[in-house]
């Protein structure tokens, strides 16, 4: 239980009673009380990530000597505690709060001040010795040090994303690999269309997540460059010349990214280009998912009077009511966590044009919804993966007996006997519910080995002999 006692402290707007047994101070406090808005904190990547920052910051003003060293150490030695996923409890600031992330930046000053003071022996709240501003937030301000830890948080986080869209494109290929002989129709505007096979669906599918990869990937290099040391406005105020080179060296040891100091400074304040970029591409991996999962779910569609060209892993019982019914629930579900993903790009695109002159403010949502769509797929694609994609079964008989009825096929005899005539053969086939091949031999149109040739599966989807194994 909580202790009822309290310890006062001071602002520049006054004074208040602060729980004794709380790392946070005065401002976190006033924070929770003027942003109780969606009961959701940071998420614990972020908090280690601005940890990074403050330990970053404490090592550079130490090198520069402007920290004394008992007072940098201390410090270090707090975030270092945060960095092993102690003190999250005390990050309390909501989500949607304060403009530029001014909130979070003194929760995370406070918690570290007085865990500080705890490691020298001292109280905390004894901020004439490790004060949240003056020490452990000397020469920085809110406004490069939250975009900053947004920047490697997203560069931590999307190391993982990367390895599990990997996976996801090498198990469509297996799948593709799999299926390769199964041949089938293709469907364009949702009608019968030439045909395919199963493999090149899956494969085809692979690729688009590689390209989704690929842009992704790309979009991450503009994060590297950090605009740490530029303070309030750009200019780099109240720190020591040497400081910004040294801050952006100690970071990249800290995280092991391959970071760099800001162009500049000033543009890197003001603009959020490479958010909206980061944001942007996950919106078109999420894009991409939602149609390919809409793909499965309408080829295992049935399975009495659907497609039922393949078989989803059945999971769960798919109704309440209806018994033995299944439904496409993993595909279902990516769906709708890419939808949550297009949403959150939304957000972050009116953040991103809603800064003015020195500053965009709106960082918190930002970094709220991106971090969002990221976790909720490194969570889901595993899933997907294991419970969906490989487990997906083909039913050739039903693939075939489409196949051979597609009127589509009649596209084949065009060069052959004319495309006037090759549709007339199409519109008879299916009156007469026939394949295509049976009323060409039947009409006496071509020979049976001319037949035989143009109906080959191989010719049938373009492989040429030369692209035989």
């Amino acid at each position: 239980m909580a202790s009822s006692r309290v310890r006062k402290e001071r602002d520049s707007i006054g004074e208040r009673d602060v729980p004794e047994d709380a790392y946070y101070g005065i401002q976190t406090l006033r924070a929770t009380e003027n942003f109780p808005v969606s009961g959701i904190r940071a998420r614990p990547e972020f908090i280690r990530a601005y940890a990074m920052v403050k330990k970053a910051a404490a090592l550079a003003n130490m090198d520069v000597g402007w920290l004394e060293p008992r007072i940098a150490e201390a410090i270090v030695s707090a975030c270092d505690e945060i960095l092993s996923d102690k003190l999250h409890d005390q990050f309390v600031v909501d989500d949607f709060q304060a403009g530029a992330g001014t909130s979070f930046n003194m929760n995370l000053n406070e918690v570290i001040a007085n865990r500080a003071l705890e490691l020298i022996g001292k109280a905390k709240g004894e901020y004439s010795i490790i004060h949240p501003n003056d020490h452990v937030n000397m020469a920085q301000s809110t406004n490069d040090t939250y975009p900053t830890a947004m920047r490697l948080c997203i560069l931590i986080i999307a190391q993982d994303l990367m390895d599990n869209l990997e996976k996801l494109k090498r198990a469509f290929v297996k799948k593709g690999m799999e299926f390769e002989r199964v041949l089938k129709s293709g469907r364009t505007h949702l009608m019968d269309a030439l045909p395919v096979t199963l493999g090149q669906e899956l494969m085809a599918y692979s690729v688009a997540i590689k390209k989704a990869r690929d842009s992704f990937k790309e979009q991450l290099k503009l994060l590297e460059e950090v605009p740490l040391g530029a303070t309030a406005v750009g200019t780099g105020a109240n720190t020591h010349p040497d400081y910004h080179r040294q801050v952006v060296r100690h970071l990249r040891e800290i995280t092991g990214l391959n970071l760099r100091e800001a162009e500049d400074p000033r543009e890197a304040l003001q603009s959020r280009l490479d958010f909206a970029g980061v944001s942007g591409s996950l919106k078109a991996l999420a894009l991409e998912l939602i149609r390919i999962s809409n793909d499965l779910r309408l080829m295992g569609s049935g399975p009495t009077t659907g497609f039922a060209e393949i078989r989803l892993p059945a999971t769960q019982p798919g109704s309440s009511i209806m018994p033995g019914k299944v439904n496409p629930v993993m595909a279902e579900c990516m769906d709708m966590i890419c939808f949550q993903i297009v949403g959150n790009d939304l957000s972050v695109s009116m953040a991103v044009q809603a800064g003015q002159m020195e500053l965009n403010v709106m960082n918190p949502v930002m970094i709220h919804n991106i971090l969002e769509s990221m976790v909720l797929l490194n969570n889901y694609v595993p899933v997907f993966i294991d419970k969906c994609v490989s487990g997906i079964e083909a039913d050739e008989a039903k693939c075939r007996s489409y196949l051979e009825k597609n009127p589509s096929i009649a596209t084949f005899l065009a060069p052959h006997i004319g495309y006037m005539e090759a549709a007339e053969v199409a519109k008879e086939a299916l009156a007469r519910d026939m394949s295509v091949k049976d009323l060409v031999l039947e009409k006496g149109l071509l020979t049976k080995d001319e037949v035989e040739r143009i109906f080959d599966w191989e010719f049938l989807i373009g492989r040429k002999k030369s692209d035989k194994k």
